[in-house]
């Protein structure tokens, strides 16, 4: 086997082999922390966007809310205590406690109309 054959053989580990000798002195001159520390840094790299992702799906599930507008009864989905609007009958809502609620200004007095049928009123 000649030099040449060996040399071609080992070029493609040329790389690995340049990175695994510099991580090996820099160990070995007392800049182990900072290897240390670099291999933090790219841990949390790779770790930090399946934290961030798994944390917004738990806080979506904690604050989504999905019901049915009180006036019109179609089914709509908002951010718990927020405001929004229906898109079907465009009657602003107010998200608390997990439900809608129609929105009223202060000092507005919100009353729910019952049908009675004329009937039961002349008896």
């Amino acid at each position: 086997m000649s030099f040449r054959t060996l040399q071609s053989n080992f070029s493609h580990l040329r790389p690995w082999l340049t990175l695994f000798a510099i991580f090996w002195l820099l160990g070995t001159f007392g800049l182990g922390w900072l290897v240390n520390s670099l291999l933090i840094i790219l841990g949390l790299l790779f770790l930090a966007p399946i934290l961030a992702f798994f944390g917004f799906r738990w806080w979506l599930q904690r604050s989504l809310v999905a019901s049915d507008c009180p006036v019109c009864g179609t089914q709509i989905t908002g951010l718990n205590n927020t405001q929004l609007q229906c898109p079907s009958c465009g009657e602003k809502l107010l998200v608390e406690n997990r439900n809608f609620k129609r929105f009223t200004p202060e000092g507005t007095i919100d009353v729910t109309a019952i049908e009675v049928p004329a009937k039961s009123i002349e008896d």
